[in-house]
């Protein structure tokens, strides 16, 4: 044991030599590609993390302590009606709205709940993949066929690849069902409703932080009143989710108004003194999100349940944080980063890439796949991302196909899928998303 513990140490030390001995500091695609790290990272710690994942992870933090062991076990659990199951979970992306990272600690929270696999599968592909305003902006920039095409394949992948999972550990499922039927849930603490309402309060939040411009110009529609006026619903739902932190939570509602009020001297402040606007907003949400915790962590409830809320919620941050961080470290590194339409290429050049998805090959569609598998695209970024691949000279079969594999997997997501399922189960999910997109875009590319 201790002489495999010592060539351990002495590979490491080889590949850390070898590494630091042909460093390529004087190549200017590696000093290039080092930018395109660092400004992914700075864009994602910016775009994602205040107003992405930390709201997400109270959701998550929802499930794991409101949400019954029972209420998951009857919608998502081993025995519950597959066709309730795959139907709520291969919708939820229209309610959520989410990337392939906010998903994360959602799906993390519910599996571990007792969800069956297949569902569980379903709600992690379906939550980034079927976002209707995504679905609007493709149907709009790229086409209504591409649109159309994208529903199709993100509801049916969703199911598919989901009954896959189910069949091929099927061994498993049946162990995890023979176990649910002899689990009793304890009774409901509290009305299922109340539940509900303080979950979807937070699903709101995040998703009107979250919306993003419309990419059309027209200023009339209702996609564009809606992000022009994002903030004031946002707010509008912060001040329900203090109604249910009072009524539903019975936390002290001195402490709630003192919340609001330190919230509200924070908009004040980032209203003068931050000029970005994109900065801006992150003050009163981090600030927010602050008194939230704080509330939660010092409530005397006898259960003990909000602050068990906030805690659990800390755990689903340690555990997907440091995954994330490295996934989006080596993603950047590797294919570059693109938002707010620059593009700063990674070690592979982007001209591979446009030369690799030209026509309707299998290779072509392949090679989108596993290139949208990989590569981190945040909520609608995916779409001006392909208008520039196609007309760079991109095919709409491998469109489609980067479309489908895309928003619903990166580099990122998959370390953190495996440790919630392991090595063996990501792979085969990851293999089926990328053969199923692959066929698809083959499909899709010989009709149009």
């Amino acid at each position: 044991m201790e002489t495999k513990q010592e060539i351990k140490y002495l590979l490491w030390i080889v590949v850390v030599f070898a590494t630091a001995f042909f460093l390529p500091i004087g190549n200017e695609n590696f000093w290039i590609a080092i930018q395109a790290t660092f400004d992914l990272v700075k864009w994602y710690a910016r775009e994602h993390v205040i107003l992405c994942l930390l709201p997400a992870f109270f959701i998550a933090g929802v499930i794991s302590v409101f949400v019954s062991q029972g209420s998951v076990l009857r919608y998502f659990g081993a025995n519950a009606k597959k066709v309730l199951a795959y139907t709520v979970a291969s919708v939820s992306g229209t309610i959520l709205a989410v990337c392939s990272c906010t998903i994360l600690p959602l799906f993390s929270s519910i599996y571990k709940r007792g969800a069956g696999l297949g569902p569980a599968i379903a709600f992690l592909y379906s939550g980034p993949a079927i976002n209707i305003l995504a679905i609007i902006l493709t149907a709009r920039i790229l086409g209504i066929e591409m649109g159309i095409a994208r529903t199709i394949g993100a509801v049916l992948f969703s199911v598919i690849i989901g009954l896959a999972m189910s069949f091929i550990y099927r061994k498993e499922e049946q162990e995890k069902k023979e176990q649910q039927m002899n689990i009793q849930p304890p009774p409901e603490k509290r009305p299922l409703w109340q539940t509900s309402f303080h979950f979807f309060i937070l699903v709101f939040i995040l998703v009107f932080a979250n919306w993003g411009r419309p990419g059309s110009d027209d200023n009339s529609s209702i996609w564009f009143y809606i992000w022009n006026y994002k903030w004031y619903i946002t707010g509008f739902f912060s001040l329900l989710l203090s109604y249910s932190l009072i009524k539903i939570l019975k936390i002290k509602w001195q402490w709630v108004v003192g919340a609001i009020f330190i919230t509200l001297a924070s908009i004040i402040i980032a209203n003068i003194f931050i000029t970005d606007t994109k900065i801006a907003p992150l003050l009163p949400m981090l600030v927010g999100i602050s008194m939230l915790t704080i509330i939660t962590l010092f409530d005397k409830n006898e259960d003990g349940e909000n602050r068990q809320w906030t805690l659990s919620t800390w755990d689903f941050a340690k555990q997907i944080m440091p995954l994330l961080a490295v996934g989006v470290v080596v993603a950047g590194f590797l294919l570059g980063s693109t938002h707010d339409g620059q593009t700063i290429p990674g070690i592979i050049p982007n001209e591979w890439v446009q030369w690799a998805v030209g026509g309707n090959s299998i290779f072509s569609n392949l090679f989108a796949s596993v290139v949208g598998a990989f590569m981190y695209f945040a909520t609608l970024t995916e779409v001006p991302i392909l208008q520039g691949l196609i007309a760079s000279g991109m095919g709409k079969g491998p469109a489609l196909a980067l479309l489908l594999a895309g928003p619903s997997l990166s580099l990122p997501n998959m370390l953190v899928i495996r440790g919630v399922l392991g090595t063996q189960k990501t792979i085969v999910y990851v293999a089926l998303v990328i053969v199923m997109a692959t066929i698809s875009g083959l499909i899709y590319g010989s009709l149009f």
